[in-house]
């Protein structure tokens, strides 16, 4: 499938930057309530026995791409309100691999003015720079889909939505630039849109849609009554139904099948095989079109997302090739359901025919790894830093 085609999976939103201006939280008077304790205490000796400048390296111990403008707006909200200025020698720009244990950036400044800033500007940094890492190898591997980031539901609130809608669109913009992707076109929420060029949220329906309604063609019908001027991506497996009710769906709006204006959205758990497939029919479904990514040794979670239950590779060949075989070839395929780096790799080697990918799976899977880390390397002109990171050293 074409790059124009997969674009229009979407539904007819302008690409229109927001007006919505982000918070930088936590302002200047809570920051003694949000950082620990012993930075607040040192901040008062350093006020009792003299200020002197100082300069901290940031770094992570793994790699990471650089997402750094959420941190680096707040440091600079920060000594606005503080009437000082910190001067940043940012040493990798937006967008940029970074190496394990390479400094990010060396923040210089008052130490009366920084002491307390690190515990916030590392929460700024960690999880923004590993999620957009994510999110870019997504991108790369499956250059010619659109994906959306519905994150938001998995978020421990506001800000980690705002920094992972923020990590996802540097991710993103980072495959475009590498290999010509797609990438992220939308996310879930208004709130965070405006990272994407959306003035909002993109969504159809959730699931709670497909049972209140009684039927998937119901509800179909209800979305297109309520929203007649959008596009509709329908669920297809609340009743397990995915093949039959997908085809359903399709007869009722053959017109709008025909428009591209039509997709179907796999969601199916886990724990069982969409309708009509089970393990001998995956296998023979990839035989047909993809027979490489089934031969040569695959590990046990490769298996599973090629020929295991739900959203398996298996299944998306099995309902593009039941739509096809309907007459129904410009209907378009929906993705969800733990799409993260490890499986949209595998999914690329058994090039599934997938319009478009919905998934909040960019999140940091192990949050250790998320853990950003600051030391000053240099007080008052001297350079000095604990034993073992000296590599942290300005050069």
């Amino acid at each position: 499938m074409s790059t124009t085609e997969s674009r229009e999976v979407m539904s007819d939103i302008k690409s229109t930057k927001s007006s919505v201006r982000t918070e930088l939280r936590p302002g200047a008077d809570e920051i003694t309530a949000y950082t620990d304790t012993y930075f607040n205490k040192t901040r008062a000796i350093v006020g009792k026995f003299g200020d002197t400048p100082v300069t901290y390296a940031v770094f992570m111990r793994r790699p990471v791409i650089s997402a750094t403008k959420l941190a680096l707006d707040w440091l600079e909200s920060v000594a606005e309100a503080r009437d000082t200025k910190f001067d940043i020698d940012l040493r990798f720009d937006e967008g940029r691999w970074v190496g394990a244990g390479e400094p990010l950036m060396y923040i210089s400044g008052s130490f009366h003015d920084l002491v307390d800033l690190e515990t916030l500007f590392l929460q700024k940094l960690g999880a923004a720079c590993v999620a957009a890492y994510n999110a870019a190898a997504m991108c790369v591997d499956l250059p010619n889909v659109a994906f959306m980031a519905f994150d938001a539901r998995h978020c421990a609130g506001p800000d980690m939505a705002e920094l992972m809608a923020y990590a996802a669109s540097v991710g993103s913009a980072r495959a475009a630039r590498k290999v010509g992707a797609i990438g992220f076109v939308g996310n879930a929420t208004d709130a965070t849109a405006h990272y994407f060029g959306q003035e909002r949220g993109i969504g159809t329906m959730p699931h709670a849609l497909i049972g209140y309604a009684g039927s998937t063609v119901r509800a179909a019908e209800m979305f297109r009554e309520t929203h007649p001027d959008e596009s509709l991506t329908v669920l297809v497996d609340y009743f397990g139904r995915e093949i039959s009710d997908s085809l359903e769906v399709c007869r009722r709006f053959p017109e709008m099948v025909r428009n591209g204006q039509i997709s179907l959205r796999l969601d199916t758990p886990g724990g069982r095989y969409i309708e009509n497939l089970d393990p001998t029919q995956s296998y023979a479904v990839l035989e047909r079109h993809a027979p490489d990514a089934i031969r040569g040794y695959r590990t046990e979670g490769e298996l599973r997302h090629l020929i295991g239950g739900g959203v398996s590779a298996a299944a998306l060949w099995h309902l593009r090739e039941r739509l096809d075989e309907g007459g129904f070839e410009k209907a378009k395929i929906v993705a969800s359901s733990g799409f993260g780096p490890e499986k949209c790799k595998v999914m690329a080697a058994a090039d599934v025919p997938i319009d478009a990918i919905g998934t909040g799976s960019f999140l940091p899977g192990d949050w250790q790894q998320t853990y950003a880390t600051a030391d000053i390397v240099e007080y008052g002109g001297t350079k000095r830093v604990k034993v073992g990171r000296e590599f942290l050293l300005q050069k």
